[in-house]
């Protein structure tokens, strides 16, 4: 019996090239409701840190940058 591949994608992702987490910015982590997002202690930059996103998009919205990008997935459109 093989095993099916599965594609899993993580619903907030951060590009770390526009991220500016590491020089004090802070903006999705605090509004995000749902409190996923966390700064990484190796990289100084944002990331998800559990996968409970209800897709509601302030931290999209509200980046400086636009390092935020969030997948709504096909259903939910």
């Amino acid at each position: 019996m093989t095993l099916a591949a599965t594609y899993s994608i993580v619903p907030v992702e951060i590009d770390n090239d526009k991220c500016i987490a590491d020089k004090g910015c802070t903006v999705c982590i605090d509004v995000c409701p749902l409190d996923v997002l966390r700064i990484s202690e190796t990289s100084g930059k944002a990331y998800m840190a559990y996968d409970e996103c209800w897709y509601c998009m302030p931290c999209q919205t509200d980046c400086p940058t636009g390092a935020v990008t969030v997948t709504i997935p096909y259903l939910l459109k």
